[in-house]
């Protein structure tokens, strides 16, 4: 299925696979789903996640511990859609792993499970062409990072090679949750909408309704990460409870952002 946002702004919910384990995984993703999100990024534990801050690095660490591969979050995915027709499922992870794995491979087994798009948070766009070719060959989209500093020039690189939506950060650095928005959240969103018709998304350090709700008052869906693994590792054998709650007070403000 098409990678489609059915409600704006959408709603992105990030998760790291096997934290605390697959099967509670899969629990929380269910409950995020039900309360309210609209695509899901199933994120691949990596022993090195130069892109993410203490509270995701923490979350990899006990998912790699757990022993979770690569494999195992494509069949999570493949689990999951046979609950979620409409919802969107992305694979959220760095290069390494889907390199072992073998792009080839992967793109077909991902297209299989029934996976809509893959973001690859390390693989820039000027050394993509393999990976593109892979993923086109699979009905797969490939999604990539626009960051405040890029120039125009790399920007229109990247809306030309996405497909699904473009993922916007929000500020430089690692991801996290912070308190407030950084300045040119909303340039970059206006600098992409003359390059691309594709949805704009915007993650990286959204914490709480408030900041969604202003988010998507300029951009098509928010993406919020962070701030529902902390819940996930504050709420121990309680896990999907919290994030549905967390989703819920999230989805309640759609109708003031749009």
């Amino acid at each position: 299925m098409p990678l489609t946002f059915y409600r704006k702004p959408a709603l992105i919910a990030y998760v790291t696979c096997g934290d605390p384990d697959l099967v509670t995984t899969r629990e929380i993703v269910l409950a995020a789903i039900e309360a309210g999100a609209d695509a899901i990024e199933l994120g691949v534990p990596f022993s090195d996640p130069v892109a993410d801050g203490p509270v995701i690095q923490r979350a990899s660490e006990r998912a790699l511990k757990n022993g979770t591969t690569l494999a195992q979050v494509l069949t999570l995915a493949a689990e999951i859609r046979q609950h979620a027709q409409s919802t969107g499922l992305v694979i959220f992870s760095y290069l390494n792993p889907i390199v072992r794995m073998g792009t080839e491979k992967f793109c077909a087994v991902a297209r299989h499970a029934g996976v809509d798009g893959v973001l690859v948070t390390d693989l820039p766009v000027e050394e993509s062409h393999d990976y593109l070719r892979a993923m086109r060959r699979n009905d797969l989209a490939p999604i990539f990072l626009a960051a405040p500093t890029s120039p125009d020039s790399r920007l229109k690189r990247i809306a030309e090679a996405s497909q699904g939506f473009i993922y916007a950060v929000s500020r430089t650095g690692v991801t996290g949750a912070r308190q407030q928005l950084a300045a040119d959240t909303e340039k970059l969103v206006r600098r992409l909408r003359r390059m691309t018709k594709l949805p704009i998304a915007v993650g990286f350090g959204l914490s709480n309704a408030e900041q969604a709700a202003e988010v998507g008052k300029f951009a098509d869906a928010v993406v919020v990460g962070s701030a529902i693994v902390e819940r996930i590792e504050q709420n121990c054998a309680h896990e999907a409870t919290a994030v549905a709650e967390f989703v819920r007070e999230l989805s309640a403000v759609r109708g003031e952002s749009i």
